[in-house]
Parts: structure tokens; C-alpha cells; sequence
């Protein structure tokens, strides 16, 4: 147990060492100005090693961070049947906020280097319509009344029903207007002046969304 704990802890820091360095060595020369060979080199590995953890150069940059559309649906999944699913959607992106601004300064730059690389900006869209797409999914199972496992198994009483009974669309409604939600909020974020914390700029958002654009609007 010793052992494997200390080879996951060295992927870890091999994994966030590729990261740092492609995303310091991008944010200074541009994507296309940059090798895969550079950013291994600069973190201290073959690039062999480097496609151990990341398929392409953009990955890299962003590290963790498309990791997020998982813990979402995850958490999404876990929450109790009995509770009101935009509560559960609006809570899940709220903590998704909290672990994306525990890392507040890697996160500016990686919006930044989106913004000035098109190609980034669009593999993060493209990134965030096929998480819209799986946590609609989600979402659809627990309007269902049989939401799937943590793992997205069945049920185990094996009354799975694939079928939202909800209106046609809605699930896939909530899950593209919670991701546009968030977006906003990172832009705000990235672009402000940091008097406002992205948690309470997403919860901004969700509140707006929740109390309906005609109740809030502003001649």
C-alpha cells in the first residue's frame, strides 16, 4: 500500500509537472509556437512519457480543469432523490466553483491563453457541450426516478428506465443552461478586477436563473 501510494503521488506530480510547464511555455509563446518535445523537456520527461498523460498539447493546459464536467455529474448523481433538481444542479456547480478557485491562479491564466488562442477556446466549448451532453443524461435518470449508480450502472433492483418523463428536451435544458451559467461566471471571473469571488459570481448567475430573467430585468 506504501508503494502505490507513493507511485500515484509521483504520477500526480509528473501529471501537474507537464501541465505547469505547457501551460507557462503556451501563455509565453502561443499554442502553435510550442512542441510537445519543449513542454517534456521542460518538465523533465521523455515525451514517450508525456503522451502517458495528456493526447495532445491543448490537454495539457488544461489540466485538471476539464476534469470538472465528472465531479459534477458525480455529485449530481449522489444527492438525495428528494431534492429539487435545480437545488442539486446549482450546488454541484457551486462546489465545482469552490475547486476551480482553490486554484485561482493557474485558472486566470489558463482563461487567458484560451482567449488568445482560438483553437483552445474552441476545444473548451466543444469540451463543455459534451459534458452538457453526459450530465443531461444524468439528469434524465434522476427525473426518471431511477437514477444510476455513482458509476453509472443501473439500479440494482434492475428498474431502470431509460426514458425521461419530463418534458421532451428539459433535461438537456438544465444541463446547457448550467454550463453557460458557470462560463459567464468564469468570464466575469477572469476578466475582472477580483473584487468578486468566482463562487459568488456563479451563485449570481444560478440566482438570476432561478428567480427568471423577466422578474430581474433592468430597463
Amino acid at each position: 500500500m506504501h508503494n502505490e501510494g507513493l507511485r500515484l503521488r509521483k504520477k500526480q506530480q509528473t501529471r501537474t509537472a507537464l501541465a505547469d510547464a505547457a501551460l507557462r511555455l503556451v501563455a509565453e509563446r502561443g499554442l502553435d509556437q510550442v512542441t510537445v518535445e519543449e513542454i517534456s523537456a521542460a518538465a523533465d520527461v521523455s515525451p514517450r512519457t508525456f503522451f502517458n498523460y495528456f493526447a495532445t498539447k491543448d490537454d495539457a493546459v488544461f489540466g485538471t480543469m476539464l476534469d470538472g464536467s465528472d465531479r459534477i455529474r458525480e455529485t449530481v448523481t449522489r444527492a438525495p432523490a428528494d431534492r429539487p433538481v435545480w437545488d442539486v444542479i446549482w450546488a454541484a456547480y457551486r462546489e465545482e466553483a469552490v475547486e476551480l478557485e482553490s486554484d485561482a491562479e493557474r485558472l486566470k491564466l489558463r482563461m487567458a491563453v484560451c482567449n488568445r488562442n482560438p483553437s483552445m477556446l474552441a476545444r473548451l466549448v466543444e469540451s463543455g457541450s459534451a459534458a452538457e451532453l453526459a450530465l443531461a443524461e444524468a439528469l434524465a435518470e434522476r427525473l426518471s426516478g431511477n437514477p444510476p449508480g455513482p458509476d453509472g450502472s443501473p439500479p440494482p433492483d434492475g428498474t431502470h428506465t431509460p426514458h425521461d418523463p419530463a418534458p421532451e428536451g428539459y433535461s438537456l435544458l438544465l444541463a446547457v443552461t448550467a454550463g453557460s451559467a458557470l462560463r459567464v461566471a468564469m468570464m466575469r471571473w477572469a476578466l475582472g478586477t477580483g473584487d468578486e469571488s468566482l463562487i459568488a459570481l456563479v451563485d449570481e448567475a444560478f440566482g438570476a436563473l432561478s428567480t427568471g430573467f423577466a422578474a430581474t430585468h433592468h430597463p
